[in-house]
């Protein structure tokens, strides 16, 4: 699925940006390919990411879809850049 764009608001940019990412940095992951896995919350279908920033760090971002105005839409629901353990683990991993 291919997305138009990403939903930002005052509901989700505070807390996305609280742990010293930008709106850039966010966006930039999506473009790098990232690795994506759904999130188990009870309550509404959330996916998880582990990618790149356009800098290179590893971040893990958990979002939705938004359907608005018939576009899909990324929505950003928190960010923050990964550990180096997290970081180890995952490239372990892949």
């Amino acid at each position: 699925m291919k997305a138009a764009g990403f939903d930002w608001d005052e509901g989700n940019w505070p807390k996305c940006g609280k742990h010293g990412l930008s709106k850039a940095d966010i966006e930039s992951v999506f473009l790098h390919t990232p690795a994506v896995m759904a999130d188990p919350h009870p309550k509404e279908p959330r996916m998880r990411a582990i990618g790149k920033t356009h800098s290179g760090r590893y971040v893990f971002l958990v979002f939705m879809l938004r359907q608005r105005n018939g576009n899909v839409l990324i929505r950003p629901i928190s960010a923050r850049f990964m550990h180096k353990r997290e970081i180890d683990h995952y490239e372990n991993q892949v």
